[in-house]
């Protein structure tokens, strides 16, 4: 389970530099925040500021960009990746390896973590919140929240390969045993198949496991759903808000006002 964020003054109470004020709003990286204001496109109580030391008070002065105001994103972030292969799932490595954290706004949401975690060559969906009490809720397994994969694996399957899973009870090499999964095959190649799995637990590499634990190792795996979250057409590498909808059904399934 991701730890929960520590709480952190918030940044609205101190002065800060245009650039990174800019960032923070989401109107553009603190690079190309620098741009704008070289240009002269930004401008703060009315006056043209060029220069990059400039310091704002958040709390108190009015920010425009080609006249639009802009102002701090206040409030809990909640984000849907797509997550590509070759990314790790933190917000930093210190062996310098990419992570998910270049992927996602975390200039425009400071405090972005992720829930959960995907293993560096797994792809799809990937959720991040701000939300100090989302993240812990929506991993508790009380909840029994769906997580439907997509996986290709070595050899083709028979219906029957796919009994253990379904009956539950497959023991993991840690000790844990699995609840029964669905489980449905898509697809029959030459050595190889292509399956559907919803489990509800989240155990370390448990899908890889499970398939390699019948004999058959995973090649691929892709999750697409998660709750009533749907990846859709996003791309991959590709980020967006959940809409409002999205946001209120996570929030009846894990009781959070």
């Amino acid at each position: 389970m991701s730890p929960k964020p520590e709480n952190a003054p918030s940044e609205q109470n101190y002065p800060m530099r245009l650039q990174k004020f800019l960032a923070r709003s989401g109107v553009a990286s603190r690079r190309r925040s620098e741009e704008l204001i070289s240009a002269g496109r930004v401008e703060v109580n009315g006056e043209v500021r060029t220069d990059l030391g400039c310091k704002v008070d958040p709390n108190a002065d009015e920010v425009r960009v080609d006249g639009r105001a802009v102002s701090l994103f206040d409030g809990c972030a909640y984000i849907m990746l797509n997550k590509p292969a070759g990314y790790i799932t933190t917000m930093s490595d210190p062996h310098g390896r990419p992570c998910v954290a270049e992927l996602v706004p975390v200039e425009r949401f400071p405090g972005l973590y992720p829930l959960g975690r995907l293993d560096q060559d797994t792809t799809g969906l990937l959720l991040f919140t701000t939300d100090g009490d989302m993240g812990p809720a929506l991993l508790h397994p009380a909840h029994h929240v769906d997580k439907t994969y997509r996986v290709k694996v070595k050899g083709r399957l028979r219906e029957r390969d796919l009994t253990p899973l379904r009956a539950g009870g497959m023991r993991l090499p840690e000790g844990y045993v699995c609840a029964p999964a669905k489980v449905s095959i898509d697809e029959l190649g030459e050595g190889w198949s292509r399956a559907s799995i919803t489990i509800h637990e989240g155990r370390k590499r448990q899908v890889k496991l499970m398939f390699g634990g019948i004999g058959h190792p995973v090649l691929e795996l892709h999750r697409d759903v998660f709750g009533p979250l749907q990846l859709g057409d996003l791309p991959q590498g590709q980020w967006r808000e959940l809409t409002e909808d999205e946001l209120a059904a996570l929030r009846d399934l894990t009781g959070l006002l």
